[in-house]
Parts: structure tokens; sequence; C-alpha cells
């Protein structure tokens, strides 16, 4: 294997692929970055098993000049800090001796020991299953707006994964960790119909790849989705199981309204957090036809209360309780400068949306105090 690249394509290459690389990999191999260097191109590829990574660089006299086909393994860390910190414009990488590889660049030569190629676990990558597409940015918002809610608790494999479920031209995609939940809303292809739930990680892997507007060509199969995108394809295990069913969650009548600037909220929620003492930084919203106050109290440290002048409530006087976090959290993923607050009761789940925008629903559960 013999070919000099440009620097700077072969880095971004390698930070895309690298995403799917696991330090803590049981197979050694899978620590490393598959070189395959055939007559036309230069395919990486990184995987930990759960998701893989694949990117194309084609030979183009510019960018990629091939001279002698060949395959190795490479240890991640050790080649992309090699190319990210070597100064040339150009790198010339060849293989030496068995799998021993060479990387040179204007003034430095590092030698490489790798992996024999032979001992890569096969990735089958084929585009098959269900076929739709996508705009990346559409994707790119809805990961945004929904992964954060998702639970990093493995008691519950399930909730560690958004759930897209396609049915009569609708899209939903869900997230919950059981005290919250996002939700958005999309129009699709009437003639889909798939329900898999895909984990959080490999979606948020998905969100960084994504840097500019294009269609993603995306597969369903009964195990696994692929994403195709560019000279990119990302391919991720599904979850097992049955998603819970979260439509009986999500009230559909309100006797509370709060209409709220986003900005002038998250500064009152983050400034009440700073004296929350149990940990899990809850505040308190009082609301009546004059006041809509955030505030909250510890014998240790002291109280805050702050008074929410831009807030427009309507209904009887309410008093809930809530996690900061998770309030923030819904707010900071609708990104609107207004926003609407939805209550039935000081002990229900109650709901956050955009004014202008109800495809993305938040759902909070409030939290009881005493």
């Amino acid at each position: 294997m013999q070919f000099r690249i440009l620097r700077t394509e072969l880095l971004n290459a390698l930070n895309k692929v690298s995403r799917a690389v696991s330090n803590k990999s049981p197979l050694p191999v899978l620590t490393g970055i598959k070189f395959e260097l055939t007559e036309e191109a230069l395919i990486l590829t990184g995987s930990d098993s759960d998701i893989s990574i694949e990117t194309i660089i084609s030979k183009n006299d510019d960018i990629l000049e091939i001279v002698k086909p060949g395959s190795v393994v490479l240890t991640a860390h050790y080649i992309s800090e090699i190319i990210r910190k070597i100064e040339s414009e150009f790198i010339d990488i060849q293989m030496l001796d068995g799998t021993l590889t060479q990387i040179k660049g204007e003034h430095s030569e590092f030698n490489l020991n790798g992996i024999k190629a032979i001992d890569y676990p096969r990735i089958d990558l084929n585009r098959q299953g269900e076929h739709f597409k996508m705009d990346s940015l559409i994707l790119k918002t809805i990961i945004n707006q929904t992964v954060f809610a998702t639970s990093d608790k493995e008691n519950r494999p399930i909730l560690t994964g958004v759930n897209f479920k396609a049915d009569q031209g609708i899209l939903n995609c869900i997230a919950t960790d059981s005290y919250r939940l996002a939700r958005k809303t999309i129009e699709i292809d009437p003639k889909l119909k798939f329900n898999i739930t895909i984990p959080a990680k490999s979606l948020t892997e998905i969100g960084r790849i994504i840097e500019k507007v294009e269609d993603i060509d995306i597969y369903v199969s009964d195990r696994k989705i692929l994403f195709a995108l560019n000279q990119v394809m990302i391919q991720t295990r599904l979850i097992d199981g049955s998603f819970p069913d979260t439509t009986r969650l999500v009230p559909t009548e309100f006797a509370y309204d709060l209409r709220v600037d986003s900005h002038d909220l998250l500064g009152a929620i983050d400034r009440a957090s700073l004296l929350a003492s149990d940990g899990n930084n809850i505040v308190k919203l009082s609301l009546d036809s004059d006041h809509v106050i955030i505030s909250s109290k510890s014998q240790a440290i002291g109280s805050v209360e702050e008074e929410i002048e831009s807030a427009f409530f309507k209904g009887e006087p309410l008093e809930i309780s809530f996690s900061s976090k998770y309030v923030s959290d819904a707010i900071r993923a609708i990104a609107d400068s207004k926003i609407k607050i939805l209550f039935t009761g000081s002990m229900q789940p109650f709901i956050i949306q955009s004014i202008d925008d109800e495809s993305l629903l938040q759902l909070v559960l409030p939290v009881r105090t005493y």
C-alpha cells in the first residue's frame, strides 16, 4: 500500500470515522481504523460493532495520488494524532514490511505498527431495506431536539435511544427517560411504515458528522439502519424491544397557560438553581394573574426569588416545582424566543412548546416538594 494525500482531506476523514471507534473495545483490531486503498479510492472504516462509519476519498490529482493498492488497520488514536500534528501540506503513507506503516511529512517521519486488514471484522454496508430520503438539516434538528431526553441508565435499554415511528405520512421521533419527554413530528412519505429505536450515542455522532445541507439516503432494515450522505456511510444497530406507548402521558386539555420570553425564563431558572441544595436543582414556579415568580429555598444556603415581568399567565393561581435542568434543556431545544407552557395541575406533567411551531413538544414531570 502506498499513496500521497492532502493532509487536511485525510484529517477530515479520520475525524469522521474515528467517532465510531472505541478505545475500550475487547477486540484490539476495533481500536483501529481500516485503510483500504484500491485503484480508484481510499476507503477508511471505523467501528465499535454497534456503529460503523465509512468514508471514501476518491482518486484526484489535487487530493489523492495512488501508487500501490493495499490495506492495513492503524490504531485510531495514534494515526489521528500523527496526521493532526504533522506540519505538511501532503502526507506520504506506505507499508514497509508486513504491517509496519511509514507516515511521512515534509520534515517528519513516523513508523507505526499496524494490524492485518484481514483480521478486521467484515462490515456489511449494503444499501438494503426500506429506503427514503431526508434533508440533512432536518435530521440534525430532530437529533438536537430529542436525543438529550434519552436515558443514560442501562436497566431499560429501550429508553437509551430515540424512537422513530412512521405511519400514515407522519414520522414521530420520541425520546424519554421516564421523567421528561421530547417529541418531534414531521411529514413523511405516506407509503413508509416502520417503528424503530436508534441508540442515542449513534444519533449524536451522526449529528456531529452532518456539516451542510444535502439529501441523506436512509435504509431501514430489521436490525440496523444505514445513513448515506455524500462520501460517508454510517450504519448503526437498532435497539431491541418495544418502545413504550407515550401517547397517554401527553395531556390534551389544559387549565393553565403561561406565555413567556424564553431568554428571560432561562435566566431566572439559572439564577434560582444557584441556591438549590438537593443536587437535583429543584426550583418552584408560582403563577397568578399578576405575578410569575421563580424561586428556590435551602435551609442550609438561603433563598432566591425572581419575578418575570415579560410573562403572561392565564388561569387560577398555581404553584409547581420541577428540575431546573430538565426545563432548561427543553427550552434550549425549542430554540425560539417566545414559548408557551401548558399545565393541568401542580402534580401533573406539563408541556413546553414554541408559540409558532407545534411540531416539537417537550414534556416534563413536576417534583413533589414539602
